[in-house]
């Protein structure tokens, strides 16, 4: 293609990236965050703290947005509207609560991926419409998987659900309560957890490094040098021994600060999630994990035929098995029952039948005798 040169006045094509930011400006951006782990290790606290704002209720969640998936996993969703310097954000945030309490947690993950692939599977239908206003989009553009500090490294159900996310969504690791670690055993940790990544191919997010800008290239890589991101999460104010008011928790030996880098990695992730990469999450979101799904689809079906299950859920398999069971044993059992009563019923009428006999016998011998009685006495036989 031939490059063409223009004069020094120019003819305005250089006004198109200001042409586009008023555009973007005016339209605002769709931001969809999941995310996903154990109750109790801060999900909604460091949510708000995200934000700056109670986005999500600590009890229930605003029931207008409440979508049960399933039995097992309950999907909440819950919108908001963030405004910052007139530009909008409709930010969607996509909980999993209760996720792994269970004794039990076997295939209790299922919903969670069936979740972000209906939403792909219902975007995809929508663009095949013939009218396409008012989309409804809730492809999930980051997940935030909370790992409990436990201190020694990734548990097998937690590698388990990792393995299915990565390929369907961006997944971004994050340590949770990062206030209950000490420093040497957190940085032991986070080795463990990236070891342990790496020897099982989970797929996690990856942003962008090299840039034109030194210092946004050595940004970036301080960034991702920090994965798996420790956060600690808190909306409330304490002071400092120096004075200072912050966002953080307050112990016998001092604050930890959510803000402070030297504490943990919030503004960070912060950073990662809104100011420099939410850009980079929803293209990729959109370029290759919903492409990757849209391509394995439209490559086992024809245009507009219906969803093919790539897996039955097992957890409803083994219900539908331990219903069946429960159903022939008591059938069985119902069987067993119906051929005793049967066995009684027979027994009962046998012996009914044996008196009958034995009493048409009695009656006979009595009738017998009856007739020799009369004969004796020259009465003359007995009238039947």
């Amino acid at each position: 293609m031939a490059s063409v040169a223009m004069n020094t006045g120019g003819v305005g094509i250089a006004h198109l990236p200001n042409q586009r930011h008023k555009i973007v400006s005016k339209r605002g951006a769709n931001f969809t965050l999941m995310v996903c782990g154990e109750s109790g290790v801060g999900k909604t606290t460091f949510v708000n703290t995200l934000f700056t704002t109670g986005i999500k209720s600590h009890k229930n969640m605003n029931k207008r947005h409440a979508k049960q998936i399933e039995k097992t996993v309950e999907i909440e969703i819950t919108k908001a509207e963030i405004e910052e310097k007139n530009f909008k954000v409709n930010l969607t945030i996509i909980d999993t609560p209760g996720f792994g309490d269970y004794v039990n947690n076997y295939n209790s993950w299922m919903p969670i991926y069936e979740f972000l692939d209906d939403q792909h599977e219902s975007f995809m239908a929508q663009e095949q419409q013939p009218v396409r206003q008012g989309v409804i989009d809730l492809r999930v553009h980051a997940c935030l998987y909370f790992i409990r500090p436990n201190g020694h490294g990734l548990k097998p159900l937690d590698i388990e659900v990792m393995k299915h996310l990565g390929s369907r969504v961006n997944l971004i690791p994050v340590i949770a309560k990062a206030d209950t670690l000490t420093p040497n055993d957190l940085a032991k940790f986070k080795v463990n957890i990236l070891n342990s990544i790496q020897a099982n191919n989970i797929q996690v997010y990856s942003c962008p490094i090299e840039s034109e800008d030194e210092e946004i290239t050595e940004t970036n890589k301080n960034i991702m040098a920090s994965m798996p991101f420790s956060v600690i999460g808190s909306t409330q104010d304490v002071q400092t021994v120096d004075g200072r008011t912050v966002k953080g928790r307050e112990y016998s030996w001092g604050v930890a600060e959510v803000e402070n880098e030297d504490h943990c990695d919030f503004k960070k992730l912060r950073k990662l999630l809104i100011r420099s990469h939410m850009h980079d999450l929803i293209s990729t979101t959109e370029e290759k994990h919903y492409e990757n799904y849209r391509q394995t689809q439209m490559g086992t079906r024809k245009f507009g035929e219906p969803k093919q299950k790539k897996y039955e859920n097992p957890k409803f398999k083994e219900d539908e098995e331990q219903l069946r069971l429960n159903f022939t044993k008591q059938v069985k059992e119902e069987e067993n029952r119906f051929r005793q009563w049967e066995s009684q019923l027979v027994s009962e009428r046998d012996r009914l039948n044996k008196d009958l006999e034995e009493q048409h016998a009695q009656i006979k011998q009595l009738e017998s005798e009856l007739e020799h009685l009369y004969q004796l006495h020259g009465r003359g036989t007995v009238r039947r």
